[in-house]
């Protein structure tokens, strides 16, 4: 039973993606939206704890809340995929449940 992860909330403001790697299992994927989406970028104190949760989870990055804060695709974590909002609906279609981070 996968299981998408929504996260919208800092990985340097709040716990909740903190929490929700914590609880995410083998074959889920996660998904980063809004300002979770700084978390994608790569060099920081929080990138080790999601390469680590890449091993065995896929996880994206929406791309038009990335550009909305200034980032650009070159600064993400290699192996992280940037979706747009048709790849957000196919994410939540394509996972048998889904699992909000506030």
């Amino acid at each position: 039973m996968a299981m998408l992860h929504i996260v919208n909330k800092s990985p340097f403001e709040r716990v909740a993606f903190e929490s929700c790697l914590g609880h995410a299992s083998e074959g889920d994927s996660i998904l980063m939206i809004e300002d979770a989406t700084v978390g994608a970028v790569d060099g920081t104190v929080f990138s080790d704890l999601l390469k680590a949760a890449m091993a065995d989870k896929a996880v994206y990055v929406l791309g038009g809340d990335l550009a909305a804060r200034g980032m650009s695709e070159d600064r993400i974590i290699d192996g992280i995929k940037v979706v747009d909002y048709a790849g957000f609906v196919d994410l939540t279609a394509d996972n048998e449940k889904t699992q909000s981070w506030l």
